[in-house]
């Protein structure tokens, strides 16, 4: 038994994109699932999330749960009898909490992975560092709150990224069963993001040129929400053909 959804507050979330080749990208996806193309690009990233105050309804805020977390995605759309659906399709999940690993698969939609974070966080300047357990990832971000998006983005505005990033409530997690993928939907009651100045990234996944290609993928520009309450929501698994 899961419980069907849980709520709380996003302390800081941010998404740090990279455009990428869409053919290098199917390479990654497991069917039913295709790229979201935006101007031509496939999209995928990191999205690092400190949440706060997580709970089951009707649970006071101050006996909710915090915790650092990671998530590698990609946009993707696919079909089903209804016609063409959007969302993101996430094959792995990271976390400083021994709750969350514990819980995700079982109790909640989510298998997490154990990584150690390192979070220095001012308002505006943020640091922060990852490194998994197994050795399987490390992700370091600095960077501070600015006004506007790279000139190089694919995104034309604030508001065309938005839109798109908007698109990608529902995602799909990658689980132990390789014909399951867990199903999470992020409903914020509000949805506001900000442009956020990335100093300096990497990441071993996105780096890697056994994964992608020297050419095939270039960082594109990243975005910030701050304390925005949420609920996640279960959803359906889907079922897969083995990649």
């Amino acid at each position: 038994m899961r419980l069907p959804e849980l709520q709380g507050v996003i302390r800081r979330r941010l998404l740090i994109n990279f455009r990428v080749d869409p053919a290098v990208m199917q390479r990654h996806l497991p069917p039913p699932f295709r790229p979201k193309l935006h101007n031509g690009f496939a999209v995928a990233g990191i999205c690092l999330i400190s949440l706060d105050e997580v709970r089951p309804r009707y649970i006071p805020g101050i006996l909710g749960l915090k915790s650092e977390n990671a998530a590698h995605r990609f946009a993707v759309e696919w079909d089903d009898a209804g016609g063409i659906n959007t969302g993101v399709y996430i094959n792995r999940r990271d976390t400083g909490s021994l709750l969350n690993r514990i819980s995700g698969g079982r109790l909640f939609p989510g298998e997490h992975h154990r990584a150690e974070f390192r979070v220095a966080d001012d308002g505006q300047r943020v640091l922060i560092e990852m490194a998994t357990a197994d050795g399987g990832m490390c992700v370091k971000v600095a960077g501070c709150a600015t006004g506007e998006l790279p000139e190089s983005s694919i995104f034309r505005s604030l508001e065309e990224a938005s839109e798109f990033f908007k698109s990608g409530s529902l995602g799909y997690s990658a689980t132990h069963d390789a014909t399951r993928l867990d199903g999470l939907s992020l409903q914020t009651q509000s949805w506001t993001v900000a442009p956020f100045q990335v100093d300096q990234v990497e990441t071993s996944y996105f780096d890697n040129h056994a994964h992608f290609p020297k050419g095939s993928i270039h960082f594109d520009g990243a975005l910030v929400m701050r304390n925005v309450a949420h609920v996640w929501q279960s959803a359906p698994d889907l079922r897969i053909a083995p990649a």
